[in-house]
């Protein structure tokens, strides 16, 4: 293992000589007698953990190496002493500016010298040792936060599918409704920041979505997959596939504490809720409504009104698009809304844009 370096600028070779006795058994000493040197040393040390540098020097003086150093992002790695011969304030405090890590006046003794230099470089590769494992940790939290974004996306997955293989109609439901959500929640970021939505939030959001009818599971096939409208009887039945999804979520889901959790929940629970309290199944009204689940709810009605059901043909984009902006399929916010109509070219292209993209 190469010995760590320490490196010594000074113009007058006896001050070098002091120095260099100083760390004789325990580090490689490298010297440059003026600051121009010194900048080589720099660039060509491997294992550099000290300058000690003197501030008056020909070529170059020792404002000049801080000055590179500083230039070069080193001062945070590499600890500066500065040993001068100066005793004027602003010298020391120009020093502690750059980031110097402390100053020693001359005529200076060695044995002091040697110990501030000792706490200098412990205290510095105690932070650089603390640095490494905190990346460490980070590291092995995005790999935990990965690993549980995994078994997420595969319990979504799960779910959905199985969803969509009782129901033949939903056919892509689940992946146009992340799509339609993810656009939905972009224009919500840029247009609205009272909602506080950002990439992070908009991706979660996406991800949850597709857990939204993930409560049709408990619903009976005589009702899920009736050709043809439901009774009144059968729609308050099919109305409880939000608490049955939320039974699913609070089963299975392990971390209830989790954001993307709380997201699944307000989804699966209110996105059949409508701003004027008429929704279901807790007849929630206005901003009591989680901005979450009021997002997938016009997605959702947008998607069911352009696709084909057993009881109606789809209706076009532009029909789909004047109904729910005339309040023909309940009432959403103005936000909401407006939202809506900033993104009805995207949603008119989504089959093309889901052949492009992979939202899953």
């Amino acid at each position: 293992m190469e010995k760590q370096q320490i490196l010594i600028v000074d113009d007058e070779s006896i001050n070098r000589e002091i120095l260099m006795a100083m760390f004789e058994d325990e580090y490689d000493r490298l010297e440059a007698s003026n600051g121009q040197e010194a900048i080589s040393k720099i660039e060509e040390s491997k294992n550099l953990i000290l300058v000690l540098l003197d501030i008056t020097m020909p070529i170059l003086d020792g404002f000049g190496v801080l000055e590179f150093m500083k230039g070069h992002q080193l001062l945070e790695e590499i600890p500066v002493i500065l040993i001068t011969g100066e005793t004027i304030m602003d010298s020391e405090d120009r020093a502690y500016s750059y980031g110097a890590a402390d100053v020693i006046h001359k005529p200076f003794y060695p044995h002091i010298v040697k110990k501030r230099c000792k706490n200098i470089i412990e205290l510095y590769q105690n932070k650089h040792n603390m640095e490494v494992r905190l990346k460490q940790q980070e590291e092995e939290i995005r790999a935990q936060e990965k690993e549980i974004r995994k078994n997420s996306e595969y319990m979504i997955e799960a779910l959905s599918s199985v969803v969509e293989s009782r129901n033949a109609e939903t056919g892509e439901h689940t992946r146009r409704i992340k799509y339609f959500t993810r656009i939905l929640l972009k224009y919500l970021m840029k247009y609205f920041p009272k909602y506080e939505i950002d990439e992070r939030k908009i991706d979660k959001i996406a991800r949850a979505s597709a857990m939204h009818d993930i409560g049709k599971i408990g619903i009976p096939d005589a009702i899920l997959l009736k050709p043809g409208r439901l009774t009144s009887e059968e729609y308050e039945i099919m109305k409880t596939h939000t608490t049955i999804g939320c039974d699913i979520l609070e089963k299975t889901y392990r971390d209830h504490s989790s954001e993307f959790y709380r997201y699944c929940y307000e989804i699966c629970r209110h996105h059949h809720e409508r701003w004027d309290g008429n929704g279901y199944p807790d007849r929630l009204a206005g901003d009591d409504i989680p901005i979450s689940a009021q997002i997938v709810a016009i997605a959702d009605v947008y998607d069911a009104l352009v696709s084909p059901r057993v009881y109606k043909s789809a209706f076009t984009n532009d029909q789909a698009f004047q109904m729910i902006m005339n309040g023909e399929c309940g009432e959403f916010s103005a936000d909401i809304l407006e939202c809506f109509g900033l993104a009805k070219r995207d949603f008119f292209n989504i089959v093309e844009v889901i052949k492009m993209f992979d939202f899953t």
